[in-house]
């Protein structure tokens, strides 16, 4: 079976910033890893091409940088990465990324199963992956902690908040992943060196002819940031030990008054 996996390069850091004009991270200078959720998505893909035999194709949308993402994937089992790279696709919200990224698949050729993780640690929004599976008119299973395939068939274990709904449907399909559904496995130092070899093919604007311009980047997004900020960092907290336990208390709740909490 022939397996596509949309992976997302992430920014690994608590430190974010913000663009106040447009109201996007701000990307320069932060170390970068592979969404931890689509990690998970490989694996099972991975595990999938193992047991049934095909081909593991991930494919990304970012700046050049991404390149590395990809490589990585590579070096724990994927067959083929593709990078869709353009400056014209800045800024794009979930429903441009989504729109650009089935453009793309169509390009590609036709899949058996569409894999992604369930969402993006730095947007949490978990809407390009039904998004993707909208553009391509394809059946979606969401949040799958379990996949099955079966020839034409595939049963998911849908993780929801009472347990698990087990829900089966007929090939293509897009699927959602949940980060109990396996261990992402290491790569080893020579798959490392022969994925550092490999060739990211990358598309641009141009080579998605068919794509509809109005679509894409912040032009493209219907999504209105009406206002971003970062958290406050929490001030460390107050640690009250005197020579007896009572004196501790005591203590607490002087400090408690003075707080005007009790």
């Amino acid at each position: 079976m022939d397996i596509l996996v949309c992976v997302k390069q992430v920014p690994d850091t608590a430190e974010i910033k913000i663009d106040p004009v447009t109201n996007t991270l701000i990307r320069a200078g932060v170390p970068s890893i592979v969404n931890p959720f689509d990690k998970n998505a490989l694996e099972a893909a991975v595990q999938l091409k193992e047991a049934h035999g095909g081909t593991v194709t991930v494919i990304s949308m970012g700046p050049l940088q991404a390149k590395e993402a990809l490589k990585e994937c590579i070096s724990v089992g994927a067959d083929k990465a593709v990078l869709i790279s353009d400056s014209l696709f800045g800024g794009s919200d979930t429903f441009a990324t989504s729109y650009i990224l089935a453009t793309a698949i169509k390009k590609l050729g036709k899949f058996d199963l569409i894999l992604c993780g369930k969402q993006a640690i730095d947007g949490d929004t978990a809407q390009v992956g039904p998004a993707i599976a909208e553009h391509l008119g394809m059946a979606q299973l969401t949040y799958a902690a379990k996949i099955q395939v079966d020839g034409n068939r595939i049963v998911i274990n849908r993780e929801t908040d009472e347990g698990y709904e087990v829900i089966e449907a007929n090939l293509s399909v897009v699927c959602t992943v949940v980060k109990s559904i396996n261990q992402p496995r290491f790569a080893t130092i020579k798959s490392k060196m022969a994925a550092n070899k490999a060739k990211i093919d990358v598309l641009t604007a141009a080579d998605l002819s068919d794509i509809d311009p109005t679509k894409i980047g912040l032009k493209g997004s219907p999504t209105r940031v009406k206002k971003t900020f970062v958290p406050p960092k929490r001030e460390p907290g107050m640690r009250i030990k005197e020579e007896t336990g009572k004196d501790s208390a005591l203590k607490l709740v002087e400090k408690l008054v003075e707080a005007k909490l009790i």
